[in-house]
């Protein structure tokens, strides 16, 4: 039984053309064997290693274990992103890290997960991550960030950090990728929540990072910029509620100085504190001004998310074949090759 099981799983991932995207900085003492163990759960499939800059021999590596490398010198994990959902064309997208924290094997179980439910991105979620982050910094951010992206962009992620994710080919060509560095997952979130995207969540063990391997997020200066991009995002994705929020706080604190005034005025019918009464107009005019570029940015960011729904929908879901020349041998009857993940047509 298992062995049909296990002939039917790859039999439904021959139909696929499927790409491993491992971003990397600094890992050679794991790639290779992050790199051999997605060969062996996923045979068919063709691993890429994007070198962003290592110094310690990542690329040598996992050349030596197989897998494609490309170097991507701008340095920050949203611009390897970036550039690997560019030049990579294929069906099924996987991306993982390299450093062992994300078992290999659990790959077969998403990619059946986003062919089963015809979703557009699954997410492995980290069993225990909060329990054990590295550091006690990183788990506390996971479980604040985590409330605040369910609390500002709606509850599709229970793990917006999660870097095991397999993506369709809709998704990965539709995708802007803007963030520069560790952000990029938060962004992949508010791109599919924003545009209503079919998605699942796979709950997987979560590793800890071997000895002689070490985490590149900073606790408080990656955390700075996630939350920077949490207020880019919401601005951009939900201009009216920003510039609402703003607005009341203009209006409260108009309030707060216009109060005394007219108390006074209506008590004695004068105005001793002209300044502050011209000071709390000023405020209530900021107030006006906030109110109206909310209502005005929310009808250009729906415009924005029409546009970028309509190309996803024009984005077809399968990789084009490539084409070859009949080799002449009426006994073999030359058929269409599907064309190789990463190749593109001239």
């Amino acid at each position: 039984m298992a062995q049909s099981n296990s002939n039917r799983a790859i039999w439904m991932f021959d139909r696929f053309n499927i790409a491993v995207l491992l971003p990397c900085y600094n890992e050679a003492s794991t790639i290779g064997q992050v790199v051999q163990g997605f060969q062996m759960a996923l045979p068919g499939a063709h691993i890429y290693v994007y070198d962003n800059n290592s110094t310690d021999g990542t690329a040598l590596k996992a050349m030596l274990a197989g897998a494609t490398v490309v170097r991507e010198r701008r340095q920050g994990k949203g611009h390897v992103v970036r550039r690997m959902l560019a030049d990579i064309d294929a069906d099924i997208y996987i991306m993982a890290d390299g450093d062992s924290t994300y078992c290999p094997t659990d790959a077969e179980d998403l990619v059946r997960t986003l062919i089963t439910e015809r979703a557009d991105m699954v997410v492995g979620t980290r069993r225990g991550v909060h329990d054990d982050a590295g550091r006690q910094g990183h788990a506390l951010g996971n479980r604040m960030f985590n409330l605040l992206y369910r609390s500002m962009f709606g509850t599709d992620f229970n793990d917006i950090f999660s870097g095991y994710r397999v993506f369709s080919r809709r998704f990965a060509k539709s995708f802007p990728a803007i963030s520069n560095g560790f952000e990029i997952e938060t962004e992949m979130s508010v791109h599919a929540s924003r545009l209503k995207l079919p998605v699942a969540e796979l709950e997987l063990d979560y590793g800890r990072r071997p000895e002689g391997s070490h985490s590149k997020l900073s606790t408080f200066k990656d955390g700075a910029k996630i939350l920077w991009t949490f207020v880019l995002l919401m601005k951009e994705t939900r201009p009216f509620t920003f510039f609402g929020l703003i607005s009341l706080a203009f209006l409260a604190a108009s309030a707060t100085f216009m109060t005394p005034v007219l108390v006074e005025y209506f008590a004695t019918g004068l105005v001793p504190r002209m300044p502050t009464w011209v000071f709390s107009l000023a405020l209530l005019l900021v107030t006006m001004v906030m109110f109206t570029a909310g209502l005005i940015l929310d009808s250009v960011s729906r415009a924005r998310t029409e546009q970028l729904r309509l190309h996803y929908i024009a984005t077809p879901a399968r990789a084009a074949p490539v084409e070859v020349a009949e080799t002449g041998d009426s006994t073999a009857g030359a058929q269409p090759m599907t064309r190789v993940a990463g190749e593109r047509r001239a």
